[in-house]
């Protein structure tokens, strides 16, 4: 209960959320929200810091009284400390509400004995780049037993929607300059209810154990005594290749893989200073979160060897209906990915199997493409 006692101190007299000015729909508060973020934002297949799609999936943890004869506005300012404080401080009650009502039903079951309930089990689910399709039978299966689900901002739309009806999902996603909790609020998160005796499923995109930091919130829980299940995803790596039709590892091609992240921790070890051992030209290399560090990265792996006219590729919300392709040599993926305006999530995929991929242009001598996935 750790987390939810830090937060009893956060107030919301100054929330974005508390204005005076028309009337909210009293049958669905959230149904109202009127949002004024950039054009990615509608258009996202993934949930988006600010949606209307997540207020509206979690509106069980804000108290609707709060919004009887209210408006809301999406919670846009230059202070983004405030506003993630403010909207933890809204969402405190009924966050204590389900630690108490799970904490009940378990006693009425018969689970608990002189008012302590067994912990219950937390699963760090995998979901895939995108497409629900490419879930596992038990993926769907947790996900439909479960009674919370913490979500990140790149488990898809669709996904969500195969979550089952009486869960209550909560959005605890990350972007840059915004995170709606920190690891260490999440990891608290966990613990409380799994100390409650609830089914507790821990959604991530892609792979938890591939730059999901699933391994953090595993070691976390387990030195509490508490027991982590881990239910595989198709990393990104994997899916949005598959779906390009190309091949990471070829028998004369490419004899090995890499997965690189294109940002560090802050304060950590710069992601490119293992460029020199990238630069392979027998391997295939694939950086998750690069686009911000791409073009040094590029250049890195030229000064060490790589050909500029190594095929490359960047693929935006990959095996989604949105999924977005540049394909260019090595020496002008950058450029050509600003041309495009290619936004996060962007897999970028470097070496010569890329040449492989039916979508591949004609010649290397072409200009990149930029295709609309049909």
């Amino acid at each position: 209960m750790a987390f939810l006692h830090k937060l009893a101190s956060f107030t919301s007299l100054h929330s974005p959320f508390n204005t005076n000015n028309h009337s909210l729909n009293p049958r669905n508060p959230i149904s109202s929200l009127n949002c004024s973020n950039n054009s990615t934002t509608s258009s996202s297949p993934f949930t988006e810091n600010h949606s209307i799609e997540r207020y509206q999936r979690d509106q069980w943890v804000y108290n609707e009284n709060k919004f009887n004869n209210q408006t809301m506005s999406c919670p846009f300012s230059s202070d983004s400390s405030s506003i993630r404080e403010d909207d933890i401080a809204l969402q405190l009650p009924e966050l204590k509400k389900l630690l108490q009502v799970l904490k009940e039903k378990r006693e009425s079951e018969g689970k608990c004995s002189g008012g302590k309930c067994p912990p219950g089990n937390v699963y760090l689910v995998g979901t895939g780049p995108g497409d629900p399709e490419l879930l596992t039978l038990k993926a769907v299966r947790v996900m439909k037993s479960a009674d919370l689900l913490l979500y990140d901002r790149l488990v898809s739309n669709d996904v969500l929607d195969l979550v089952g009806s009486d869960a209550k999902l909560l959005y605890v996603g990350k972007t840059a300059g915004y995170h709606s909790r920190t690891q260490e609020e999440i990891h608290e998160l966990l613990l409380s209810f799994a100390e409650a005796g609830a089914t507790v499923v821990r959604l991530k995109g892609g792979d938890p154990l591939v730059f999901g930091r699933g391994g953090e919130e595993m070691d976390f829980l387990q030195q509490q005594g508490i027991q982590v299940k881990v239910i595989p995803g198709i990393t990104a790596a994997s899916g949005i290749a598959a779906e390009l039709g190309i091949p990471l590892t070829h028998r004369g091609i490419a004899i090995s893989v890499r997965f690189l992240t294109g940002h560090s921790r802050k304060g950590g070890t710069d992601p490119l200073f293992v460029a020199e051992n990238a630069a392979d030209p027998d391997s295939t290399l694939v950086v998750y979160m690069g686009l911000s560090t791409l073009p040094s990265l590029a250049q890195k792996l030229m000064h060490h060897g790589l050909s500029p006219q190594t095929p490359a590729a960047a693929i935006e919300r990959g095996t989604t209906p949105q999924q977005r392709i540049v394909f260019a040599e090595l020496k002008d993926l950058a450029e050509n990915i600003t041309s495009a305006g290619l936004v996060s999530p962007t897999l970028i995929i470097i070496g010569k199997v890329v040449e492989l991929s039916p979508l591949w242009p004609i010649t290397t001598k072409e200009n990149s493409c930029l295709m609309q996935a049909s």
